[in-house]
Formats: C-alpha cells, sequence, structure tokens
C-alpha cells in the first residue's frame, strides 16, 4: 500500500516526502529508506499513537506543512495514481476529493454545491439515510495551500487540540473552518477512479481484488466470491442469471414498509413456510419444500436418490458436485451440446435418475413440454427418476405455462422431482429462495428432514407471502425478458468474434472465434468496462474449447455491452 501511494506520488516534481511513523515504524523506515523514485524521505515519530488520533500525528508535521503547498494522504488507502494527476491540475488552491456516498462506505461525508464548494461536514449523529442522494465520500486525499495552511488551518488545529485533546481526527478541524469562516474549501468528484480504505481483512480483500495486477488474477478472485459485487461501483454483472424485471417497485415498497418486523422477529418455522408454498405456487403442502435457494435443496436431496444418477455436460456444477464419483454418469454433449427428450431416453439404461435442467445451463438447451411431458411418462415406466430443474423455464417462450410444477402432473408421475431456484427467475438472489416439489411423499420427507426448522430467514418468507399478489406482473416481467433475449440474440449475431447459440433461458452461451479467446475477451470486458462476464472455458464439458457465457440484464445495460463488445473489431 505504501509502494502503490508513493508510485502514485512520485510521478510529480515533489520536494520531499514526510511519513508520520508510529505501530512499527522502524520496519518503515527500513523498507522505503532516505528516499523514494529520488524524491528525499523525512520521518516524523509519533510515539504515543497509541493514545492520540491522526489529529496529533497530522500536528508533528506543522512546521514542515507551513513552508509550502501540501498534498495530504492516509496510509491506508489503495487508489489509481490518475486520482493524483487529477488533483494537482485541479483549478484550486484547496481541494478535497470525495466520491459519491455508496452504501459500504463509512467514515467523513460532505454536502457540496453545483460549484464544488463543501458546504458542510456531515457528522456521524447527524448523518441522514433521506440526504444520501446528496451526500459525497472524502478519500482522505487532500491539497492545500500554504497560505490555508499557515493562516487557517494550523491556527485552528492547535485550538482545536488545545480544546478536545490529541483522539480527534484533523477533518474536525475543517468542519470547525467550514462553520465559523466560510473558508473557500472545494470538492473533487471522483469520475470513476477507483480507490479503497482497508481498515480490516475484509477490506484488504476487496482491495487485492479491485487493483488485482496480474492477468487473469483479478476476474478469478470476483469468480471465486460467487456474488456480494454490490460492494463494487458500477460494476455490471452479465455473470450472475437474475430477472432485471421483477420484483416490481411496488412489492419492494411493501418490503421497506415491512422491514423492522422483518428484521427483528424470527422466520416462522418449516411447515408454515411450505403452506406459504402452497397457496403460492398452488402445491399440496406435503408435496413441497422450500429452500435457502435451490443449492440448499440439492445437497439435501442427491444423497437420497440411490443408483446411478445421470447429468448432460457442461452443466450446473451444484448438481455434480454432490453425487459420489461412483454413481454419476456423464452425459457429454458435443457439437452445439443440444439433445432431445428422445436421445435422454435412449440413454436410460445408463442411469437410474436423470438430472435435467430445461432450459439448461450453460447452454440454454430446451425441450418442449409435450417432449417432456412423454420422457417423464416413459422414465416412470421403465421404474427411473427424474430430477426436473425449471429454474429457467419461466424465461422460455412458452412462459410460467411450459412449468410442469402443477399437482396433478406431481400425482400422476411420482417418479418426478421439481426444482426451482426463485433467486433466479423472480429477479430476488439476496434472499436466497428455492423450491422442491414431488408426488412421492417419501422423498419429500426423506429431504425434509434434512433441513433445519428454520433455513430461510422472515425476507424470503415474506416474499413468499406476497408471491400470490403479483402472479400477472411476475408474468409480463417475464414476457419482457424473453422479447429482451430475443433482441440481444441478433445484436449479439452482429459481433464478428461471437457465434450466439440459440436459447430459450435468459443467457446466452457464446463461442469465441479467433484471435480472440474467451479468458482475454472477459479480462478486457472487466479491466477496461467493468463487465462480469463467464468464461466457459476451464467447465467440464468443454474440452477447452472458447466458450463465454452472457446473461440477458435490462434493455440499456445489453446496449451498453453490445458497444463495448463491438468496439474490440477497431
Amino acid at each position: 500500500m505504501i509502494d502503490r501511494s508513493l508510485d502514485n506520488i512520485t510521478k510529480h516534481p515533489l520536494s520531499r516526502i514526510i511519513i508520520v511513523i508510529g505501530y512499527q515504524g522502524e520496519k518503515v523506515r527500513e523498507h522505503l529508506g532516505t528516499s523514494y523514485n529520488g524524491i528525499p524521505i523525512i520521518y516524523i515519530e509519533n510515539k504515543i499513537y497509541s493514545t492520540t488520533n491522526n489529529i496529533y500525528s497530522l500536528s508533528l508535521a506543522a512546521d514542515y506543512m507551513a513552508e509550502e503547498a501540501t498534498l495530504l494522504l492516509e496510509s491506508d488507502l489503495v487508489y489509481e495514481s490518475s486520482i493524483i494527476d487529477r488533483l494537482l491540475s485541479f483549478p484550486y488552491p484547496n481541494v478535497a476529493v470525495v466520491d459519491k456516498y455508496k452504501a459500504s462506505m463509512d467514515g467523513t461525508v460532505v454536502e457540496i454545491n453545483d460549484e464544488l464548494d463543501i458546504k458542510a461536514f456531515i457528522p456521524k449523529k447527524h448523518f441522514n439515510y433521506k440526504n444520501v442522494a446528496y451526500y459525497y465520500k472524502t478519500v482522505n486525499i487532500y491539497k492545500f495551500s500554504q497560505e490555508f495552511i499557515v493562516s487557517s488551518y494550523l491556527p485552528f488545529l492547535k485550538a482545536y487540540s488545545t480544546v478536545l485533546g490529541y483522539n480527534q481526527y484533523y477533518e474536525q478541524v475543517l468542519r470547525v473552518l467550514l462553520t465559523l469562516e466560510q473558508k473557500n474549501l472545494k470538492a473533487m468528484p471522483l469520475q470513476g477512479e477507483q480507490w479503497y480504505e482497508i481498515d480490516d481483512l475484509q477490506d484488504l480483500s476487496n482491495a487485492e481484488l479491485m487493483f488485482a495486477d496480474a492477468p487473469g488474477e483479478r476476474l478469478l478472485k470476483y469468480h471465486r466470491r460467487f456474488g456480494g459485487y454490490w460492494r463494487f461501483s458500477g460494476m455490471r454483472d452479465f455473470c450472475y442469471l437474475v430477472n432485471p424485471y421483477f420484483p416490481p417497485k411496488r412489492m419492494i415498497e411493501e418490503y421497506k414498509y415491512s422491514f423492522h418486523e422483518l428484521l427483528t422477529n424470527y422466520p416462522s418455522g418449516l411447515n408454515t413456510q411450505n403452506l406459504l408454498a402452497e397457496n403460492a405456487f398452488n402445491i399440496s403442502s406435503e408435496c413441497i419444500l422450500v429452500g435457502n435457494g435451490a443449492a440448499e435443496l440439492i445437497k439435501a436431496l442427491l444423497p437420497c436418490i440411490p443408483g446411478k444418477i445421470a447429468v448432460n455436460y457442461p452443466t450446473f456444477q451444484e448438481y455434480p458436485a454432490c453425487i459420489p464419483d461412483d454413481r454419476l454418469t456423464k452425459l457429454i454433449r458435443t457439437g452445439d451440446f443440444t439433445y432431445s427428450a428422445k436421445q435422454l431416453l435412449e440413454e436410460a439404461e445408463e442411469y437410474d435418475t436423470l438430472i435435467l435442467i430445461n432450459p439448461d445451463n450453460p447452454r440454454g438447451n430446451y425441450i418442449r413440454q409435450t417432449a417432456l411431458v412423454y420422457l417423464i411418462e416413459e422414465l416412470h415406466k421403465m421404474g427411473k427418476r427424474i430430477i426436473l430443474d425449471e429454474s429457467f423455464v419461466d424465461f422460455s417462450s412458452a412462459g410460467a405455462s411450459a412449468s410442469l410444477l402443477k399437482q396433478e402432473i406431481l400425482n400422476r408421475y411420482p417418479n418426478l422431482i421439481v426444482i426451482k431456484s426463485i433467486s433466479k427467475s423472480y429477479g430476488v438472489p439476496g434472499i436466497r429462495l428455492g423450491l422442491l416439489a414431488c408426488g412421492d411423499k417419501e422423498i419429500v420427507g426423506s429431504v425434509r428432514e434434512r433441513l433445519p426448522i428454520w433455513n430461510i430467514n422472515s425476507f424470503a418468507e415474506f416474499f413468499l407471502q406476497m408471491l400470490p399478489k403479483y402472479g400477472e406482473v411476475y408474468s409480463e416481467a417475464c414476457k419482457r425478458i424473453a422479447n429482451v433475449r430475443d433482441q440481444l440474440a441478433v445484436d449479439l449475431a452482429t459481433v464478428p468474434y461471437l457465434r450466439v447459440l440459440p436459447s430459450q433461458a435468459n443467457y446466452f452461451l457464446c463461442e469465441v472465434h479467433p484471435p480472440m479467446k474467451a479468458s482475454q475477451l472477459c479480462e478486457i470486458m472487466l479491466s477496461e468496462h467493468n463487465i462480469l462476464l463467464k468464461d466457459c472455458t476451464s467447465k467440464d464439458g468443454f474440452s477447452g474449447k472458447q466458450y463465454i457465457r452472457i446473461a440477458v440484464r435490462d434493455e440499456n445495460d445489453n446496449q451498453y455491452l453490445l458497444t463495448k463488445l463491438l468496439s474490440l473489431q477497431s
């Protein structure tokens, strides 16, 4: 962190670097020496660092600050060098670098006007979440003129410390100056430049991801997180698969109204949750289970299923990860990775249970309802089960009507187990909700025994309660995403280095043509445009062939992606 910061500032003609050291300060001296990139370093030791705050550390450097204009930076920052470049050329002598306030931020917040004047520093006790649209977070990088330092800042720093002591923050002096003297302190809002303040190991992990240097390292770190991308400003996630048109604003307002009760109360137990699922999906509570995402249900179900279990490859890895190798049958698909109900029946001797994701992931291969019912019926006659994952079927051209999540079908075919990820199709991945339904009550009972009493939280439970009111809105949202998907297919076909495979889901599997490679394309999109794509090359079943998966988002994001993909032609 120190090296990065010094690299950023020593690109400019500085007279000297002053570093206030405290905890393990000698290690800093040993590491840096007496100069950095030819610029001399002066060390000042805060011997009482454990009982003071940064106002005292800064006061120790007061005499040096008084001698010339100063850049003031805190040592717990990782940031792009372009921030310093802009700050030094910014046409005002006294400037605080600020960034638009975001939910993950903590620390000093300011309000600014259209002329970039800092109007007020907002203390934590006066922070109002209703006003966050107007708040900016200080980045803790400042530029001060010598005149401001000598005539205003240092005198107030001394007076403030005398009255309140040295366990304070130097930003508080700026707040007092603005209150008493209305000094002209300008803000320089960031324009998308990356920075991160590191207070703990989680912050360090986030910063290591944002500023990863090695080719492919940043992309790999993002994928290994499996989500949580709201922490990273401006990310457009074309990797994870959710519905961008649901839930509607009205439903979100209901959540906001009930937030306190949901947050401060236990959820209901499993039996009540299943009754809510019965009401939402018209399936008997004896035949349906809810889970903390489909992943929990998959993990609980597969140990209950005996014999050989077949999976089409390439596939969603959660299924084979739960099946012992000696019971896993891999149905390897080649060419364009397509298959039919007839082909699955011809392979029935190879398995006792078939896992079918329909439309499948990551290909989007789709078996229509009539053929699917025929497949289930024939497998039933053979005494074989089928686990049908319908997480994406509502996005098909037939919409939710193509679902087999119907009581009469479950009763007719007890060999059918339906799994559905509510997170994906209903656009609520943050609440983690999934369903399992089956007419075989023995199977349902076995899975139920593997689930905890409180396996979903109050927010997920409330979603099930609200869902019946929004059935028509949900249907329209699915139709809309199907239309947007079809348009995106046309648009992606204009990208010369991509071959887009047809899909009935909310994503496309695309072959990447030479000289472009899948990993190269994903790295460029992430590093240059903050777009996250899924590189499928290393997934089992692709044999190293160059494929990416692109999720369907709303029209604006899709157009942004298309523009950036097409820009690589030149």
